[in-house]
């Protein structure tokens, strides 16, 4: 392998929203060869908390998710918010998201959301949680429910909770033995 290939000769970004750009990176592999375009999506870094009650039940999220046209049952979660730590990110996500506050949290990883075409990274939190704050109220369009590990074993399963980043999650905390299923 050529010490100083690949190499990006080129970067254009091009702003959708302030949650996405577009970005085409033209990309030479050898000397001899010619250039090659690769396109990524841009967002913001982002969080994902494998939460746990004082009950040993793990808090899951059902919403409707527009870019899959249904509803999907996920992990608390969200964007990381420009300046703010990823890890204090968590800890505010899973309160807005469930009315739970934070006990204890661990980093569980810091990965690739999707290597070959997001250009963010996931980090994950595994939270031991305490009472539910007293006359919590849902976000609109999100339904908080509790699950016992077997229970999510046979959701993973069955495909019901399909949301592979938050596999991603599951897998990394059952390999760190923080979680059984």
């Amino acid at each position: 392998m050529v010490p100083d290939l690949p190499k990006i000769l080129k970067v254009e970004r091009t702003r959708i929203s302030p949650w996405l750009e577009v970005v085409a990176r033209d990309v030479s592999f050898s000397r001899d060869g010619p250039e090659e375009t690769y396109y990524a999506i841009a967002q913001p870094d982002y969080v994902a908390v494998l939460a746990v009650t004082p009950d040993s039940r793990v808090l899951l999220v059902r919403q409707y998710r527009p870019a899959i046209e249904r509803f999907s049952l996920e992990l608390p979660a969200g964007i990381v918010d420009p300046d703010e730590d990823p890890l204090e990110n968590a800890r505010r996500e899973l309160l807005e998201e469930t009315g739970y506050h934070t006990v204890s949290i661990e980093r569980i990883g810091q990965c690739a959301t999707c290597s070959s075409r997001i250009s963010n990274t996931t980090h994950s939190f595994f939270v031991r949680t305490g009472d539910r704050v007293v006359d919590f109220v849902e976000e609109q369009g999100v339904r908080v429910s509790l699950v016992s590990p077997g229970e999510l074993r046979r959701l993973v399963l069955a495909g019901e909770f399909g949301e592979l980043t938050h596999l991603g999650v599951l897998a990394q905390a059952f390999a760190r033995g923080l979680l059984a299923l």
